[in-house]
């Protein structure tokens, strides 16, 4: 299957070079480019591609305010996000990822890790593995959001499905989960799959930071 990448940064030979390193993947194709949200929403809808690459700081709609809109459209639930940043330490990250994007990459990110992690959201994981991001999204959420409030969206989970949900939340892949907990990698999928539907999560990416955001998983 052919990964489907609209490509959005305001500066031109940036989103030349992404567009021309994405095009070259031989599993992949451009499928349009943009220079900030408004126009990234105009491709979005017309192509429905199947990952997203948006640049966070942009003039007009920044890649925030469109990865929210993105996130939100009943006829984009398909479409991934990934954020792209120049620092990844960065509070706009975690913004990224509260309004929907399934994960980021900093700027600076080696050409084999930038197509392997459109892969991987692509495939419906997240992006959010680094010890690095947990604590950075630990540390901020926490400073905003009321635990016990939040974790009301957990109350239905059965306890195999909260202990999935920490064990995602620590960056663990479905494979790891199944190896940790001796289950079938379908098995864990199933549980990830459920608990994400429990609690209205739209993808793994907002899980983690749904999980965070209950006291499920710290730093």
């Amino acid at each position: 299957m052919t990964i489907r990448v609209l490509v959005v940064d305001d500066q031109e030979l940036i989103r030349a070079g992404f567009s021309a390193l994405v095009g070259a993947a031989p599993d992949m194709e451009v499928v349009g480019e943009a220079d900030d949200g408004a126009a990234a929403l105009e491709v979005a809808r017309r192509e429905r591609p199947d990952v997203v690459l948006i640049d966070i700081r942009m003039p007009g709609m920044d890649g925030i305010a469109a990865t929210e809109v993105i996130a939100a459209d009943p006829d984009l639930t398909d479409v991934k996000v990934i954020v792209l940043t120049t620092f990844e330490m960065d509070e706009y990250v975690v913004a990224a990822l509260r309004a929907g994007a399934s994960g980021f990459l900093g700027k600076g990110v080696r050409p084999a890790a930038l197509l392997d992690g459109i892969r991987t959201v692509a495939g419906g994981e997240s992006l959010l593995s680094p010890k690095a991001t947990r604590s950075l999204i630990a540390h901020v959420l926490e400073r905003q959001v009321d635990p016990v409030v939040a974790g009301a969206a957990f109350e239905h989970l059965t306890p195999r499905e909260r202990e999935v949900v920490e064990l995602v939340a620590h960056g663990l892949s479905n494979d790891d989960i199944a190896t940790k907990l001796f289950l079938s990698p379908l098995t864990a999928k199933t549980h990830v799959n459920r608990a994400m539907m429990k609690v209205g999560a739209r993808d793994r990416a907002q899980l983690v930071v749904l999980a965070y955001q209950a006291g499920l998983a710290s730093g």
